[in-house]
C-alpha cells in the first residue's frame, strides 16, 4: 500500500483562506516562481551528478539526496500556494515540516542500477499519470511547466479561487483531490530524481486522503479481482463496440426522458420513480461499460444497466425531494462538476491505457491504476446523476471511492 511510500504527504491545512491573498495569489507568487526557475537549473546538474554516482555507488549521495530533496519539498510548497490547497506564503529553502502542505523523504537507499539506468523510461507511464492529475507542472522532476495542461490540480484551483474568494475558505472537497495530485506529483519527482526507486502509487485512497467519503445518494462499489484475460484485453475495444452502439441510442432516449423529468421535478418537486428507475439505469449502464472498456473491470458486462450486475457498480438511492430552485437551474449549476469531470476523465483514460499493456504482458490490472480508475468512474457517476436529476446532492471529488 502507498501508505508506506518513501516519499509521503502530510497536510496540517484548516481549509481557511484569506481573500486578499487568494485575489493577488499568483502575483504574491513571481518571487517564487523565479526562485524556483534558478533552482531547477541547479537541480537539472545535480539531478546528473546523482544519476552517475547513483548508477556507480548504487546509492544517492547523502548532500546531492538533501539538495535534490529540499527542490522537490519547495516544489510542492510552492504549488501547494498556488493552486489554493495551503494558505500561508512558502519559505524559500524547502526545509521539513516548514509548511503546511509538506513532504517527508525517506533517507537514501540502495538501488537497482538497471532501474536507475534506466530511469528516464521507466518514468514515462508516472509522467503519463502526472500530466493528467498536475497537468505537467508541480513536483516533476524540475519540470516547472506552469503553463502547462489543465489537469486535476489546476481545474481544482481555478474553481477554488472562486469558493475562497467568496467565502473565505478552500472548499474540503477541492483541498482533498489537489492533495492527491501533489502527493503524486511529489513521488513522481522523487522516482526520477533518484531520491527513491519506489514507483508512484496512483491509488487515491492513501493518506493524506480523508478515510472515507461522507454519505452520498450515489456510491460506487467495486469487487474487482484485478486478473484480465489477455485475449480479451488486446480486443477490448472491438469488443467493446456493441455496448457502445447501445450506448448511444440509449443515451438518444435518456436526453428526452431527462426533459420530461426536468418538467415534472420543477413542478411536483420529485423525479418521478418511473423516470428515475429508468435514468439511473443507463448512468449505471454507462459506468460498466466504461469499466470494461477501459480495463477497470474485467468481466463483459449485461445490456440493462441492473445494479450487482457488474463488479464496478453504481448505487442511486429512490428519488427524494428536490429543491426546485436547483432544480430549474441544474443546467448552469452543474457547469463546475462538469469542469472536474472532463479533467478527471483524462485520468480515467491514461489509467486504462497504461493497464492496457499491463494486462496484456501479465494478466493483471495495476490496483493503483484500478483505484484511480474508479475514483474517475464514481466521481463521471455522480455529476451525471447530478445533471439527470437523480439527486439534488452536489458531486464529491474528494479522492476516495468507497463511503
Amino acid at each position: 500500500m502507498g501508505a508506506d511510500h518513501p516519499i509521503r504527504l502530510t497536510s496540517t491545512d484548516d481549509l481557511q483562506r484569506s481573500r486578499l491573498t487568494v485575489f493577488f495569489r499568483l502575483l504574491l507568487a513571481l518571487p517564487h516562481l523565479i526562485w524556483l526557475v534558478l533552482w531547477a537549473v541547479a537541480a537539472f546538474f545535480v539531478a546528473i551528478a546523482n544519476w552517475f554516482a547513483t548508477l556507480l555507488g548504487r546509492q544517492s549521495p547523502d548532500s546531492l539526496h538533501e539538495f535534490l530533496s529540499r527542490f522537490a519539498r519547495y516544489e510542492t510548497h510552492v504549488t501547494a500556494y498556488i493552486s489554493l490547497t495551503a494558505n500561508p506564503w512558502p519559505p524559500f529553502l524547502g526545509k521539513p515540516n516548514s509548511y503546511p502542505v509538506d513532504v517527508e523523504f525517506a533517507p537514501p537507499a540502495p538501488q537497482n542500477r538497471w532501474k536507475t539506468g534506466f530511469r528516464i523510461i521507466l518514468g514515462i507511464p508516472a509522467f503519463l499519470v502526472g500530466g493528467a492529475l498536475t497537468g505537467g507542472s508541480g513536483s516533476g522532476g524540475g519540470r516547472s511547466g506552469y503553463g502547462g495542461g489543465t489537469g486535476l490540480l489546476w481545474a481544482s484551483a481555478f474553481l477554488g479561487w472562486w469558493a475562497a474568494l467568496f467565502t473565505g475558505r478552500m472548499p474540503r472537497q477541492l483541498r482533498d483531490a489537489n492533495l492527491y495530485c501533489l502527493r503524486y506529483g511529489a513521488q513522481t519527482g522523487g522516482y526520477v530524481l533518484l531520491l527513491t526507486e519506489r514507483y508512484p502509487d496512483a491509488d487515491p485512497e492513501v493518506p493524506p486522503t480523508p478515510e472515507a467519503l461522507p454519505p452520498h445518494p450515489v456510491g460506487l462499489s467495486v469487487s474487482d479481482e484485478l486478473r484480465r484475460s489477455r485475449l480479451t484485453v488486446f480486443f477490448r475495444l472491438l469488443l467493446a463496440i456493441p455496448h457502445f452502439i447501445w450506448l448511444t441510442l440509449w443515451g438518444i432516449v435518456a436526453f428526452f426522458v431527462a426533459v420530461i423529468a426536468w418538467f415534472a421535478t420543477l413542478f411536483s418537486g420529485r423525479n418521478p420513480a418511473a423516470l428515475h428507475n429508468f435514468l439511473a439505469r443507463f448512468v449505471r449502464y454507462g459506468t460498466h461499460v466504461f469499466a470494461y472498456t477501459l480495463l477497470i473491470g474485467n468481466p463483459f458486462p449485461g445490456f440493462v444497466g441492473a445494479e450487482g450486475s457488474y463488479p464496478i457498480d453504481v448505487r442511486i438511492d429512490p428519488p427524494e425531494r428536490q429543491n426546485r430552485w436547483k432544480t430549474g437551474f441544474r443546467i448552469i449549476l452543474v457547469i463546475p462538476a462538469a469542469i472536474l469531470s472532463g479533467t478527471i476523465g483524462a485520468l480515467i483514460f491514461v489509467a486504462g491505457f497504461l493497464g492496457w499493456f499491463t494486462g496484456l504482458f501479465v494478466a493483471r490490472m495495476p490496483r493503483d491504476l484500478r483505484q484511480a480508475g474508479a475514483y474517475g468512474l464514481r466521481y463521471h457517476s455522480q455529476v451525471n446523476a447530478y445533471a439527470l436529476l437523480l439527486t439534488e446532492r452536489y458531486p464529491d471529488a474528494t479522492p476516495r471511492i468507497s463511503e
